[in-house]
């Protein structure tokens, strides 16, 4: 069995106060900008909840699954989605196929983006006061492990 990390989000403790943020575009660009970070966070009902939402980095992720040039992969020891930057061809089907528009693109680069977990310590739940960001794992069989279809 092989642990899957992602982050888990608990909006009912999330003051909208954006740390989050700020710390996820400090280590993606070296500066805070929180509109380019990896993460959102929506604010309903005149700022009474706010609701953070981040790659869910899911099992059967649809953003690798339509990637033609297949520059999205996990990361063996994280098991996070990765993006390949040298294999990514910019097309945006992985933006476009995500159902949680989790997956942007660097307008610099013109290629995808998306969480990477911080290679297993992700700065945002570092930087998160309230508990509303942590890291969680959930368990899957090894590939060796799954069985065959049909």
């Amino acid at each position: 069995m092989a642990k899957t990390f992602f982050i888990k989000t608990n909006f009912d403790l999330c003051t909208g106060c954006s740390l989050c943020q700020l710390a996820c575009s400090q280590r993606l660009l070296g500066g805070y900008n929180p509109h380019r970070a990896l993460l959102r966070i929506t604010h309903k009902a005149e700022n009474l909840y706010h609701f953070p939402t981040v790659c869910n980095q899911c099992e059967n992720a649809y953003c690798a699954n339509v990637c033609p040039a297949k520059a999205i992969s996990r990361d063996p020891e994280t098991r996070a989605l990765v993006v390949d930057r040298d294999k990514c061809i910019g097309c945006n089907m992985c933006r476009k196929y995500c159902p949680i528009e989790m997956v942007g693109v660097d307008p610099d680069l013109k290629k995808s983006v998306k969480c990477d977990l911080c290679g297993g310590d992700p700065a945002c739940v570092a930087a998160c006061p309230t508990g509303a960001l942590e890291l969680a794992y959930r368990v899957v069989p090894d590939e060796e492990e799954e069985e065959p279809n049909g």
